[in-house]
């Protein structure tokens, strides 16, 4: 048994038992990837894959429990890689953060700036996507750090941390009666309104505070991307109902902005990371400048690793 096959294993269970699509994360082809499943189903004696034909349909019983362990035994591999790095290679590797549009083009650029000052030889990636996409990234070590509103409860193997909370705004194109006298939902209500797809929490909370009021909020365009909001607004689609970071009098000169926090509930950013992984030096460092009250201490405890 090598840690390549139980890699190959997991890594075709992840995309959907398409082992093309595998083959090309993994760098290698695809008869390759079915060969070393071949030999590690012949060593164990058992099958881990159905199949149909040539096809990989799903997972046997005990290749579920297969595919769990070697999940297990590859982060352990390594976190026994970055244990040895901690201590040979200091201030040099790479962290990958997992994130939203917003935090990524709102909450981050000082945050990596500083960490950029700090470690300049580390290698630093932004992925950004949906929160289950940013989930997923974390839980299967493809990203060391996620950061995003979005609750993940529904992966066990993730730890969820507060870092900070914040409101919404509304906003709209200099003169539109939205903009004057008191803000109530009733007023936003009666116009068309462009704002976050329903893949986001925050979405989840507006549409609640509408229902409170027995509102029916009259969304025409729905995004991910807040610039992408924001381009929509000043073409004159609707209002919009964006993250209040996601707005910058500076550079958004096409819009106003009006606080719409006293009609919402607050939302709070989480930092998500998976349990047992050993993060390095660096990437606490982040942690701690992105939320100060996440020291290392606390941390660690919360995802179970002992110093």
């Amino acid at each position: 048994m090598k840690l390549q096959q139980l890699r190959y294993v997991t890594t075709v269970a992840r995309q959907g038992m398409n082992v093309s699509d595998a083959a090309v994360i993994l760098n290698t082809s695809q008869p390759g990837v079915s060969k070393q499943i071949s030999m590690l189903e012949d060593e164990l004696n058992v099958d881990i894959f159905v199949r149909s034909g040539k096809r990989l349909t799903g997972l046997t019983e005990p290749g579920q429990l297969i595919c769990r362990i070697a999940e297990r035994i590859l982060r352990e591999a390594q976190n026994v890689k970055r244990v040895a790095e901690e201590f040979t290679q200091e201030s040099n590797g790479s962290l990958v953060i997992a994130t939203t549009h917003t935090q990524a083009r709102y909450a981050l650029p000082k945050i990596v700036q500083a960490f950029r000052e700090q470690y300049p030889n580390v290698r630093l990636g932004l992925h950004q996507g949906n929160p289950v996409q940013i989930a997923e990234q974390v839980a299967s070590g493809d990203a060391d750090i996620a950061i995003a509103t979005e609750a993940m409860e529904g992966f066990d193997e993730l730890v969820m941390l507060p870092c900070y909370s914040w409101n919404r705004s509304v906003i709209a194109p200099p003169g539109h009666p939205i903009l004057e006298g008191r803000l109530t939902l009733e007023r936003v209500a009666c116009y068309p309104i462009v704002t976050y797809d329903f893949a986001f929490t925050g979405r989840t909370l507006m549409n609640k505070a509408f229902e409170a009021q027995g509102l029916i909020p009259n969304v025409v365009l729905t995004a991910i991307d807040s610039d992408v909001i924001k381009t929509y607004v000043e073409l004159g689609l609707g209002i919009g109902l964006v993250a209040s970071m996601a707005f910058d009098p500076l550079r958004d000169k096409g819009l106003r902005e009006v606080d719409a926090s006293h009609l919402f509930e607050p939302s709070t950013t989480h930092i998500t990371l998976r349990r047992g992984a050993y993060l390095r030096g660096f990437a606490f460092f982040f942690i701690e400048l992105f939320a100060p009250h996440l020291t290392r201490v606390e941390v660690e405890k919360a995802i179970g690793i002992n110093g």
